[in-house]
């Protein structure tokens, strides 16, 4: 029983555990190890956040959104990935709940979410 615990925690990747606290409405960077025949190159994918599913850290991902050249572009990432380098966060977004799919319907000024205000009273709780 106690092997099985070790091992686990020999495997387990320490480098998740140090990526930023994100929630959905959150606006972050990604940058994605990409590897092109022998080279291989860092990427950066800058989007907000419209869901994490996933309980445990092995099945825990993430899909981030995008608008490239006036088209959405949505990518899912492993939380486990040995292929995120880094992840960090650009805004703080105020949203009402964990998935944000209603943001595929909305374009221009209608898609922006509102940026979380910290006041003084909020930062030190």
């Amino acid at each position: 029983m106690d092997l099985i615990k070790i091992a686990e925690q020999a495997f387990q990747n320490d480098k998740a555990a140090s990526y930023p606290e994100f929630k959905a409405g959150d606006t972050i960077t990604v940058t994605y190890r990409i590897k092109e025949g022998d080279k291989e190159r860092l990427q950066k994918f800058r989007g907000v956040v419209i869901q994490i599913s996933g309980q445990d850290a092995f099945t825990k991902t993430f899909t981030v959104r995008k608008i490239a050249s006036g088209v959405g572009v949505e990518r899912i990432f492993p939380y486990q990935s040995p292929f995120i380098d880094s992840i960090e966060v650009n805004k703080f977004g105020k949203v009402r709940r964990a998935r944000i799919f209603y943001l595929r319907d909305l374009t221009g000024k209608k898609a922006r979410i509102r940026e979380k205000v910290y006041t003084a009273e909020n930062k030190e709780a």
